[in-house]
């Protein structure tokens, strides 16, 4: 899969000084490349019961919503505070650049449910940990973690041991 990485833009000093933000909106636009990302994520995971794919605000939904499609699971959107009209469970968590909140509608996982957790990025892995603890607060399994991109660097999966992670694209370190 490395291929792939023809078609991530870096983006300098966005959304701050100091920060290489790694754009896939060129990825998307490739019919063959977001092809080769929905097939290869989908096809992981294809052998496991997987009930739900949860994808976090904006980029992780574009995926997640494509993957579950692909395996016969229900989407949940995982977002920002304050963007979901009914009752929300949140969390609090650090980003690499600050500090957020996220939501999920309250009756998005019911318990037992098997819960694939899909974004496209794992950075410091602040995201990826608040969304376990969402899918665990409501009495959710997850079956594993799927990046498009990782920035091994970062470390991010320190995290998240003890959960199964897949990354298409690996960054080792932060130059373009």
């Amino acid at each position: 899969m490395e291929w792939l990485k023809s078609y991530i833009r870096d983006v300098p000093d966005f959304p701050k000084a100091g920060i290489i933000f790694k754009d896939i909106t060129p990825l998307l636009r490739s019919h063959q490349s977001f092809q080769a990302v929905v097939d290869s994520l989908a096809d992981k995971f294809a052998r496991e019961r997987i009930d739900l794919v949860l994808g976090v605000e904006a980029r992780g939904f574009i995926i997640a919503g494509a993957v579950a499609l692909k395996l016969g699971a229900g989407f949940v959107p995982v977002r920002k505070a304050g963007k979901l009209p009914c009752q929300t469970r949140a969390v609090e968590f650090a980003l690499e650049y600050g500090t957020d909140t996220l939501e999920m509608h309250q009756d998005a996982i019911q318990p037992g449910q098997r819960v694939l957790i899909i974004d496209d990025l794992l950075a410091t892995g602040g995201t990826a940990a608040a969304c376990c603890k969402l899918v665990e607060d409501a009495g959710g399994e997850v079956v594993a973690l799927a990046f498009v991109i990782e920035l091994s660097f970062l470390e991010g999966r320190g995290k998240l041991e003890g959960y199964p992670i897949l990354s298409l694209i690996q960054y080792d370190e932060e130059r373009p």
